[in-house]
């Protein structure tokens, strides 16, 4: 088998320079542009060099099946990189949509979709009007990929809209460049094993709309849910949430999730309870009496009333957060956050005042758009987000700072040099407000910091200095 790779790999040079010569002679007759079309035959040969031995982590079917696959490797023997890499990230999306369909769909929007727009995700078909940024968020959040993965993925998902065929632009990409992120899409999504947690909440949830439990039988479920991480709480709170507010859900399956949701509640996290008070309120702003009945019913269940909050204010502000997001990663962003970011001005006030369940999301929402998608910034909304940076009181700021170590953040600023000058002038336009001795030497401590972005987020006495700050947040 090697020397029959070596065989083959020796012709490759010969083959692929005979078709670009043929090909520059085709386009210098049609009086078109012949310079700097193909990227060099060695580049090219180093895919090939190395193709087998990571295809080899791919099944026979899921192979034959690849068909974007091909085109990745058409393109790239063409010389066509750009085009190669717009290739592997189609057929990664199209593998992850598999994925998803085959788990749980209504789990997965509860998880990936907010707001107004989750009404619109119900069936596989819907996959395709989720932003590639949503989908893979929310198969991090279900854990159907890894937090490792996701992070990856998000350096691939920049490189492709920046890097790729699916936008002009002047960036070389090398042949071991794409066999690596090959390996990568293979190793973290195409070829993945479903984790065992993950694939028992599938089953959980399955059960739970088809089968009546009784108490004894849902204490039993109740006590392995201890075994859950955090995020697979959080998801699986989520989920029994979307299913008890569902309209169509019937009282037999609301019956099963009153009797988990007290195990379960304690292992949930503050802001996905915060999350479900805000959706009462979105059911109460929108006129939906049922579902905001089902959604108070939820939360009496388990002593939440705390959590619907006193007026809709918060739903007024959530939802001009989600709407900047949704403007914010996708497509035109920079002129189609303007108006968003004005009217989240707007909803908080003047003087600004932010209800308190709203700190954490609403800071981060800001950060978020503050960092830009490094590709430049939106200079219409920027004075905006100034404004609104500039007005955080001391908590505001404090959390401000804690989102370096937020997943979002941490890709922005380790893909993005741009990102990470905007996160250090944040801190510059909050660092006044500091009034804790160990918030401040933090802060000095990450502006002085000479390294790389990706020696920062390891920075061992840095990062833990994070977690203890996250933990006075708390």
């Amino acid at each position: 088998m090697d020397n029959q790779v070596v065989q083959r790999t020796n012709t490759y040079p010969q083959d692929l320079t005979t078709f670009e010569n043929s090909m520059l002679s085709f386009l210098r007759k049609c009086n078109l542009p012949a310079d700097g079309i193909f990227t060099e035959v060695k580049e090219r040969i180093r895919i090939f060099q190395n193709i087998d031995s990571v295809l080899e982590l791919l099944d026979m079917q899921l192979c034959q099946n690849s068909v974007y696959l091909s085109k990745f490797l058409a393109a790239g023997a063409a010389g066509l990189f750009d085009a190669s890499l717009n290739y592997l990230w189609d057929e990664t999306v199209l593998q992850l949509r598999s994925r998803v369909a085959q788990f749980d769909l209504e789990y997965f929007y509860d998880n990936a979709v907010g707001g107004d727009k989750r009404q619109q995700f119900s069936t596989q078909e819907d996959l395709m009007k989720l932003q590639d940024s949503e989908l893979i968020n929310g198969a991090r959040k279900i854990e159907l990929i890894s937090e490792v993965g996701y992070q990856h993925l998000a350096y691939i998902s920049y490189m492709r809209n920046w890097a790729s065929a699916a936008h002009p632009n002047q960036v070389q990409i090398t042949g071991l460049q794409l066999i690596s992120w090959l390996e990568t899409c293979i190793k973290e999504v195409i070829s993945l094993p479903i984790p065992g947690g993950v694939v028992r909440i599938k089953k959980l949830l399955g059960n739970i709309r088809k089968n009546k439990l009784t108490v004894d039988e849902a204490k039993e479920i109740g006590q392995t849910f201890t075994e859950l991480t955090q995020e697979q709480a959080n998801s699986l709170g989520q989920a029994f949430f979307g299913i008890y507010t569902k309209i169509d859900t019937d009282e037999p399956t609301r019956q099963n999730v009153r009797y988990l949701l007290p195990f379960i509640w304690s292992l949930i996290d503050e802001d996905t309870k915060i999350s479900f008070g805000i959706k009462y309120g979105y059911f109460a702003a929108n006129n939906e009496a049922k579902q905001k009945q089902y959604s108070k019913e939820f939360l009496d269940s388990v002593n939440g009333k705390a959590y619907i909050p006193d007026s809709f204010r918060e739903v007024d502000i959530q939802r001009a957060i989600t709407n900047l997001l949704n403007a914010h990663r996708g497509y035109n962003n920079f002129y189609n956050e303007v108006p968003w970011a004005k009217h989240l001005r707007s909803e908080v006030g003047t003087p600004i005042s932010i209800p308190h369940k709203m700190n954490k999301p609403y800071v981060s929402a800001v950060v978020e758009v503050f960092l830009t998608n490094g590709n430049g910034v939106s200079w219409d909304a920027e004075p905006v987000y100034k404004d609104l940076i500039s007005n955080f009181d001391v908590t505001q700021a404090t959390i401000a700072v804690a989102t370096l170590n937020t997943p979002i953040v941490k890709s922005y600023v380790s893909f993005s040099q741009l990102c990470l000058n905007k996160y250090l002038e944040l801190l510059k336009l909050i660092r006044d407000k500091m009034t804790n001795p160990t918030t401040l030497a933090l802060v000095d401590n990450i502006l002085k910091y000479k390294g790389s972005a990706r020696a920062l987020l390891t920075d061992a006495k840095i990062m833990a200095d994070l977690k203890n700050y996250e933990q006075l947040l708390k």
